[in-house]
């Protein structure tokens, strides 16, 4: 199994420090745990962006909304003037 080696702040490792003792498991399996679960999450998201973003350049415009309607909409959320939702 490769090893790695990474810096962490002093604040991070104090942390790591205090979770592995309270856990009773070490640094490095909970460092492990937490980059596979940051990966499993991260490699999620840039494949669904991959695929939406295939399926919007072969859709018809008229299934998207742009984005700037969007952003105006949202922006106008807990104002006085919420605007209707772009279609």
């Amino acid at each position: 199994m490769p090893t790695m080696t990474l810096r962490l702040d002093d604040d991070t490792h104090r942390r790591l420090d205090r979770l592995a003792k309270s856990t009773e498991r070490s640094k490095a399996f909970l460092a492990s745990k937490a980059l596979n679960e940051y990966l499993d999450v991260n490699e999620w998201q840039v494949e669904e962006i991959r695929r939406t973003l295939e399926e919007a350049a072969t859709a018809p415009a008229s299934e998207f909304v742009e984005h700037g309607r969007v952003t105006a909409w949202l922006g106008s959320w807990g104002s006085g003037n919420e605007r209707e939702p772009p279609r």
